[in-house]
């Protein structure tokens, strides 16, 4: 399974996670705040320059005010 950050899953994620932050109204900083994380590295996940680790999906999908496992049905097409 190749590691892109340009394979049509992971853009689909990126997709989820700016769309959820949008919905909620916050801005990339506001989310790395709560992160305790530079704004960066928001930027970097949701422009595809990085991809998060399951522990860091779970963090920014909590930061976010969502359940990972819905980020993850939404994700899978459930």
């Amino acid at each position: 399974m190749p590691k892109s950050l340009r394979t049509p899953r992971q853009q689909h994620l990126q997709q989820l996670l700016i769309k959820l932050r949008q919905s909620k109204s916050l801005t990339q900083s506001e989310v790395a705040r709560k992160l305790g994380r530079p704004q960066s590295f928001v930027a970097k996940y949701e422009g595809g320059e990085r991809r998060l680790d399951v522990i860091e999906f779970i963090e920014v999908a909590r930061a976010l005010g969502a359940d990972p496992r819905d980020v993850l049905d939404d994700l899978l097409g459930k």
